[in-house]
Parts: structure tokens; C-alpha cells; sequence
């Protein structure tokens, strides 16, 4: 299961790295509404700019502490419970602009995965 936490901790850095610095200028088929950047998409949300940063930097912070925390293990919940709810916050974005639900899918994924993590720390997995 060891392994699996690490592999799970591994994909979620890198996949939030990837969408924040990597594809933030780009289109992709799971952005909010008709959005072809994370700019439109967060003016799709009816959300500032400001407001964009913010949440970028808690889900980079949050990955970055799931990483830190394969080393230090006490960290996990607290970056596994904010990531599950900025993911939960990204779907209902989703959800309030009435995108087809494929869209929510990788806020979904990611919003599993941390929980899975939370209950493999709490000792429940």
C-alpha cells in the first residue's frame, strides 16, 4: 500500500505543476465552458483574477506538500485535506456553469485520490 501512496502523492505534483505552469496558456478539453486558458476559465466561474492565483498557489502548495510529506508522513493530511477541497470546489465551479460532467473529471480523480490518502494516513485503508 506503501507504494501506492507514494505513486498517488508522485501523480498529483506532477499533474497540478503540469496544468498550473505547463498548460495554463492552453487549451484543454477540460476546461470550464468554452475557456482555451485558466484565465478564461476562471472569468467562465465568474471568478478575479486574484482569486485564480490564490487557488493556483494553495494547489501548488498543497502538491508540493504531498510530496514533502512521502519524507514526513504528519504533513499528509493536512495538504490531502486541502487539495480534496479545492477539488471539491473546482467541480462545483463545474457543476455552477453547467459543464457536461467529463469535465469535472480530473478535479474528481484528484478529489479521490486525496481522500484515498486521508484514510490510508487515519489507518482506514
Amino acid at each position: 500500500m506503501e507504494f501506492l501512496v507514494v505513486g498517488i502523492k508522485i501523480f498529483i505534483f506532477i499533474s497540478i505543476i503540469n496544468v498550473w505552469f505547463i498548460r495554463f496558456n492552453k487549451p484543454t478539453v477540460w476546461r470550464g465552458g468554452k475557456a482555451s486558458s485558466m484565465r478564461e476559465e476562471f472569468k467562465t466561474y465568474n471568478l478575479s483574477e486574484t482569486v485564480m492565483y490564490v487557488i493556483g498557489g494553495l494547489k501548488v502548495l498543497s502538491a508540493s506538500v504531498l510530496l514533502i510529506s512521502i519524507w514526513f508522513r504528519s504533513l499528509t493530511i493536512y495538504a490531502a485535506v486541502l487539495m480534496a477541497v479545492l477539488m471539491a470546489g473546482a467541480i462545483g465551479m463545474h457543476l455552477r456553469v453547467h459543464d457536461p460532467l467529463k469535465k469535472s473529471f480530473p478535479a474528481f480523480s484528484f478529489l479521490v485520490l486525496s481522500l484515498v490518502l486521508i484514510l490510508n494516513y487515519l489507518g482506514m485503508l
